[in-house]
């Protein structure tokens, strides 16, 4: 596997729990303290903690102590990777699509105007 996927695989699994999209999505707003980031959220402190934890193995988010506050920060260059391989697949898709509705229309115009289809 190589490293732009793992990347990318821990970026998916970082984000497929709802407390951690809400983080990164509240730290898309600007950098926030983990007792800022717990406050919506419905879990304890130490889960919150878990939770970063993963956030930060992914690249997503970046911490840093300031005395007694640990301030998080977001990471765009791991969204920024995940989301060229999405952009590059939907583009590889917009190619397929692009060439059935190319043969779609070329068949339509093949037919005999009694024939069924």
């Amino acid at each position: 596997m190589s490293s732009q996927a793992a990347a990318i695989d821990a970026v998916f699994h970082a984000l497929a729990v709802p407390a951690r999209r809400a983080m990164v999505e509240r730290l898309s707003l600007g950098p926030a303290s983990v007792t800022e980031l717990a406050k919506p959220l419905a879990i304890s402190l130490p889960a919150v903690v878990q939770h970063l934890e993963v956030l930060v193995t992914s690249g997503l988010v970046r911490t840093k102590k300031t005395g007694r506050v640990r301030v998080c920060h977001i990471e765009p260059a791991a969204l920024r990777t995940t989301e060229d391989w999405i952009a590059k697949l939907r583009s590889n898709w917009a190619r397929c699509l692009d060439r059935l509705a190319k043969e779609l229309g070329e068949s339509q115009i093949r037919r005999e105007p009694g024939d069924k289809a």
